[in-house]
């Protein structure tokens, strides 16, 4: 059997540098491993389900933007909250191939399995898995199949599957399916977890036709119509039985053959999905079979040719290298992979928090995508991060009347959402998080920065920055003695909800009102348009000038929030390691009057908002709030690693390195299952560029500050900067800058400026005095990277 005993303590995964093996079936991780081999191209995703679709942890296939609408009960109703909510859901299930071997059906539960591996492989954009199996009648077989979702052609899937008999002739039969409305596993008691929906999908058209078979479907109440078709290419011995069949549920093309050892049944299954809310059934059967058509035509061979040519390039200005920490080499990878499989595609339509990789959130996306992500694809596929941008400002319209639904001017982006609307029953988040308008302006800022990209900035970054900035105005507001405050928010950190003046909330909203100021000045007929007056624009600046910062100095550290240094410290030692996290264990009105932090907030500040803040401000600061924060979200660790390399603190930066790119590799949050966390994804990427690579850039200036930790002896990467690919590498002593292509750039190592053209530059790098780490919450320190041969804790022995 696939189970035994010590299995448990063995790695899931072989650390290797550009795939991610497992070299056994684990059916006790076989979920974690189902998100872990997702594939997708930003439109159509699908989980890395068994072939055969049985056992499995949870089904998955996902079409971006495509959900279902569900009732949000409210306890208590009351005056601008929503009233119901969307859900991903999961579509018509094209993976599925069944086997039957003399009668048998293939299942790993079953007989013995020899050997099974499955191979994703990050330059490929392929899973393939290996399985040699003896039936309980003990006929041996060998499958092998290799699955992929396109890069280059959005609508299309394929699956290469292969049979062959061992050791003596065997009877075959495999039906390729199609199929809709399986039956789902129950959610669990976390209220995060998705909501389910039973048979979500009615059926409107079913047709067989030769090899090809196609399904349409639409949902029962958000009138959203979906399609889906599968065409294939069958060889085997001369003596096949092949027939097709449909019903409004189920598609199947079955093959019946024989087969002598040597050989071998393969089928070439390719298929298509499309979706739309307005276009017609004939519309979409038609777009699907074109699809199918044209996967057809390019070929087996040529999808795989297209898919590595197309990662190809992306690998030429995204990679990165690592020596000294095998495991962060293989995570920094699979998380840039997962990050473009969440956006390469997506056209226009937004990036869940995770992906389509399950169904976790309810296939939400929040602020997680403009703050964490689309920072990494901006310097690595700009294309994907405008794109998302571009979806952000096609709902505009539903964030205008958000706004004006709270009394407010100008758009109220939701908390959480698939189409626009809010979906948040949390009032804390759904109304008071407003920063997340201050965060999506800021991915403006960044992508145009960082691509000089005008057109964009005409046609969607002004419009998106100017009325982010108007809400701002009217919602904070001067005081008596003119300084401009926001009262009543909910900053990054969750436990510190309706706040006055959270520090991040607020420089994060004065870069939004200056960056829409000096957007209007470049563009005045289109701000004009946009009704912005000279009187509009002059309050936006002097409202970011007066804009209070709050700082304690009786303990010289800003507060997160006016106020939040003067709350109770939360009492970390009484705290059991099982009541984390807090969230599920205490009621929020103890939370959030006390000095305790989800996740980074006021660090967070630190990072993005850097140049408001001294060095000794920066390492005061990081301290202080190391001391409370209990890293309740995910989201916190990639935030403190670049903080802390920029504090100094290399060693501790490279443990929080670990936590974030290694969360779902390791399974570290035990919720692996319902769906990679993209964002933390980027975290590998940014503890490494933005941390030990010091990467800063804003207003047209590059800067990098690196500096590497004992634990990595090498750091290389590749990014794209205004027309620019360059290669940055870095040792202890020096950090050596090429320019690959592009028209050369001036950039700061260390505040020295370079001119980057023809010849690489290499310079020095300054040690740092080494000192202690600072504590953290009891029994909440991130896990050490560095570890002696005795198994004690390098850092701190």
């Amino acid at each position: 059997m696939t189970q035994s005993e010590g299995q448990a303590d063995r790695p899931v995964y072989l650390v290797e540098p550009w795939c991610v093996r497992e070299p056994e079936l684990r059916l006790d991780r076989l979920a974690q491993s189902e998100s872990v081999f997702a594939l997708s191209n930003g439109h159509l995703g699908i989980r890395g389900n068994l072939d055969e679709g049985e056992p499995h942890g949870l089904p998955g296939t996902y079409l971006n933007s495509f959900y279902e609408q569900r009732p949000l009960p409210q306890a208590e109703a009351a005056y601008g909250y929503p009233e119901s909510g969307q859900t991903v859901i999961n579509v018509t299930n094209g993976k599925v191939i069944r086997l039957l071997v003399d009668d048998e059906p293939f299942d790993v539960r079953y007989g013995r399995v020899h050997h099974h591996e499955r191979i994703l492989d990050l330059r490929a954009g392929t899973l393939t898995r290996h399985v040699e199996w003896t039936s309980p009648a003990d006929r041996r077989i060998k499958v092998t199949s290799v699955r992929m979702v396109s890069l280059t052609q959005r609508a299309v899937a394929a699956i290469c599957y292969d049979v062959e008999p061992v050791d003596a002739a065997a009877r075959v039969v495999a039906q390729s399916e199609l199929v809709a409305n399986e039956a789902l596993p129950g959610g669990g008691k976390d209220p995060r977890a998705s909501a389910i929906l039973e048979s979500p999908l009615v059926g409107e058209e079913h047709v067989a036709n030769g090899t090809k078979v196609l399904l349409l479907h639409r949902t029962r109440k958000s009138g959203l119509r979906m399609a889906a078709g599968m065409s294939h290419h069958v060889e085997g011995p001369g003596s096949m039985a092949v027939e097709t069949e449909s019903s409004p549920d189920v598609g199947r093309l079955t093959v019946a053959t024989r087969l002598e050892p040597g050989q071998r049944l393969r089928i070439i299954k390719f298929l298509a999905y499309g979706w739309s809310s307005q276009r017609s059934r004939p519309a979409l059967h038609d777009q699907v079979v074109g699809a199918l058509a044209g996967a057809r035509q390019t070929g087996w061979d040529g999808l795989l040719e297209e898919q590595r040519t197309y990662l190809d390039d992306f690998w030429c200005g995204a990679d990165v290298e690592v020596d000294g920490d095998a495991e962060i080499q293989q995570a920094v990878r699979f998380g840039l992979f997962h990050i473009l499989q969440a956006g390469a595609r997506a056209e226009r339509r937004m990036i869940p928090a995770k992906g389509l990789t399950g169904p976790g959130y309810d296939g939400h996306t929040f602020w997680d995508t403009e703050t964490f992500v689309l920072p990494v694809l901006t310097y690595t596929s700009p294309g994907a991060a405008a794109d998302a941008l571009a979806w952000r400002h096609m709902t505009l319209p539903l964030a205008r009347e958000r706004a004006a639904q709270l009394g407010l001017r100008g758009a109220t982006f939701p908390w959480r959402t698939i189409r626009g609307h809010e979906c948040s029953g949390y009032w804390p988040a759904g109304t008071a998080a407003f920063h997340v308008n201050a965060d999506i302006a800021d991915a403006v800022v960044r992508y145009v920065d960082a691509t000089e990209d005008e057109r964009f900035e005409r046609e969607i970054g002004l419009e998106t920055v100017v009325e982010t900035a108007r809400l701002w105005r009217s919602l904070g507001h001067h005081d008596v003695g003119g300084v401009f405050r926001i009262d009543g928010v909910t900053g990054p950190d969750e436990y510190s909800a309706i706040a006055d003046n959270n520090v991040y909330t607020n420089l994060m909203a004065r870069r939004n009102l200056e960056s829409a100021a000096e957007m209007a000045m470049r563009h005045p007929d289109l701000a004009d348009r946009l009704g912005v007056t000279t009187e509009e624009a002059a309050s936006w600046r002097d409202a970011a000038a007066a804009m209070l910062i709050p700082y304690d100095e009786r303990l010289g550290v800003h507060s997160q929030s006016e106020n939040f240094t003067n709350h109770a410290r939360w009492d970390f030692a009484a705290t059991k390691p099982d009541r984390y996290p807090l969230l599920l264990n205490y009621p929020y009105f103890d939370l959030y009057r006390k000095q305790v932090v989800k996740q980074a907030d006021l660090v967070l500040a630190l990072h993005l908002c850097g140049e408001a803040f001294t060095p000794e401000q920066k390492a005061r600061d990081f301290e202080y709030y190391e001391g409370l924060t209990v890293r309740d979200s995910s989201l916190s660790a990639q935030t403190q690693a670049v903080v802390a390399a920029e504090a100094g603190y290399l060693d501790l930066a490279h443990d929080y390195l670990g936590e974030t790119a290694l969360l779902d590799l390791h399974d570290l949050n035990h919720n692996t299952r319902d769906g990679l966390h993209i964002a933390s994804m980027a975290g590998g990427w940014s503890g490494l560029v933005a941390g030990f690579g010091g990467m800063r850039a804003r207003d047209g200036t590059l800067r990098f500050a690196p500096r590497l930790c004992g634990g990595i002896s090498r750091l290389a990467f590749r990014m794209r900067y205004r027309g620019n690919r360059l290669r940055v590498e870095v040792t202890a002593e020096s950090a050596r800058y090429e320019l690959l292509d592009g028209p050369g750039l001036k950039l700061w190592h260390h505040g020295e400026e370079v001119t980057l053209a023809d010849e690489p530059a290499e310079l020095p790098i300054e040690p740092v005095p080494s000192r202690p780490a600072p504590a953290q919450p009891a029994g909440r320190e991130p896990a050490p990277r560095r570890v002696d041969p005795h198994g004690r804790d390098a850092r701190r022995a």
